[in-house]
């Protein structure tokens, strides 16, 4: 049977493209990226690792499209190597709060530390160590 083996990217439909650009880069550390795709549109992605999360605004997403493309509606986990104690200091000095955490979860691969935020449309952010690593 055929099988999926990793995950390129995924798609975040945003109300605000710049607000969204700047938390991701400035409180997350991902790269903003500009690409052009074969019709000829700008577009917007925002890099880390070797994975991207692509953005299409909400007032104009890019076909095809999920049935149901809404700001606000993602629950994501992003793993880090940074220990949660500095996150949540890095996140204190840019204002944002923190929800809940650290608490222990489950991840993919088995158990991690985590930390629960919220970006500009109020999607869910995770941000987590794997257990047994510095927190």
């Amino acid at each position: 049977m055929p099988a999926v083996s990793a995950l390129d990217h995924l798609v975040l439909t945003v109300a605000d493209l710049d607000a969204t650009v700047a938390f991701y880069s400035d409180v997350l550390g991902m790269s903003a990226v500009q690409f052009h795709p074969t019709d000829g549109s700008t577009r917007w992605a925002l890099s880390f690792g070797s994975q991207k999360i692509n953005l299409h605004p909400a007032s104009a997403p890019f076909a095809p499209m999920a049935a149901h493309p809404a700001p606000g509606t993602a629950d994501l986990c992003f793993l880090t190597d940074t220990p949660l104690s500095d996150w949540q200091a890095h996140l204190a000095a840019k204002g944002v709060t923190i929800e809940e955490g650290p608490v222990p979860r489950t991840g993919a691969t088995g158990p991690i530390l985590s930390l629960y935020l919220r970006d500009p449309d109020g999607n869910l952010i995770e941000i987590a160590t794997v257990a047994n690593s510095t927190s």
